[in-house]
């Protein structure tokens, strides 16, 4: 009877261990999202970081610290990218073209 205890024991704890631990938010992104989404901007669509990752943890994550990486990982991706230099000024138009010249009536 204490071989089938532990047994059940072992079998519990190895359940019970968080196959996401360890993992970059972009590598949970790959291995949970991008079957469906090509890419994870946009996906936190401007939602709070508590709400997100609640939402994460509900529907897709297989823990509360792995969707709080993901829902952080998201609202990063989703910020604007930085500015880059101004664009160079374009060149200057040719100038207009001359309208046709009056036609003569004799």
């Amino acid at each position: 009877m204490s071989a089938a205890a532990v047994v059940v024991l072992t079998a519990t704890v190895a359940a019970a261990q968080n196959l996401d631990a360890g993992k970059s938010p972009a590598k949970l992104f790959a291995d949970g999202c991008a079957s469906c989404h090509r890419s994870p901007r946009g996906l936190a669509k401007g939602r709070f970081s508590l709400t997100l990752s609640w939402f994460l943890k509900d529907h897709y994550a297989t823990s509360s610290d792995s969707a709080r990486v993901l829902a952080a990982y998201l609202q990063s991706v989703d910020e604007p990218p930085p500015r880059g230099p101004a664009k160079p000024a374009k060149k200057p138009a040719r100038s207009a073209p001359r309208p046709p010249k009056p036609v003569q009536t004799q």
